[in-house]
């Protein structure tokens, strides 16, 4: 049985390698390890492309919830849900509740708060998702397009409502 595979980790497994070849100072090495790294990007992406396109997505909608494979069509542009669907899942995934202020698109910034309900500090030690796994990794898996995130600090709690009458209340009245 195989190791489990880790999209982020992997990911930068690759960039380790490609950056130990730079640092030996041979171009024509470098040049060929980046070449083989696209020819099998392209060879996978090609491939995932195909099995989408034989199966369609309604089988396969069960495993969109899988950072894999959630991983795996994000970085080929394949994922047919839109990216508020899966920055949606990716902080589901990642179990800390937070309020979602907004994505830009043109920046890649997502802008999140701590959801009132939570009773943590906000320091990122909340008990859901994986212990290991930061948001952002759990974002590289589910939503690449993210690039950068801004925590907003927790919304203040609102004043307790104080009712004010026009008149105090009438005395009972006994016959």
């Amino acid at each position: 049985m195989r190791a489990a595979i880790d999209g982020p980790q992997a990911g930068r497994r690759v960039e380790e390698v490609l950056d130990r070849l730079a640092a030996t100072g041979d171009r024509a090495a470098c040049a060929a390890a980046e070449e083989l790294v696209r020819v099998l990007m392209d060879f996978y992406g090609a491939g995932l492309a195909r099995i989408l396109e034989k199966v369609g997505d309604g089988p396969l909608q069960p495993v969109y919830g899988d950072e894999l494979v959630a991983s795996l069509l994000s970085l080929h542009g394949l994922h047919p849900e839109d990216v508020h669907t899966r920055i949606d899942r990716a902080l589901a995934a990642h179990g800390e509740p937070l309020e979602l202020l907004g994505f830009d698109a043109d920046t890649g910034v997502l802008r999140l708060r701590p959801a009132a309900a939570s009773t943590g500090c906000g320091c990122g030690s909340g008990s859901g998702g994986d212990a290991g796994r930061t948001l952002e990794d759990t974002l590289a898996c589910f939503a690449p397009e993210v690039t950068g995130v801004e925590q907003e600090p927790a919304a203040a709690p609102a004043p307790a409502l104080l009712q004010i009458g026009t008149r105090p209340p009438s005395p009972a009245r006994v016959p």
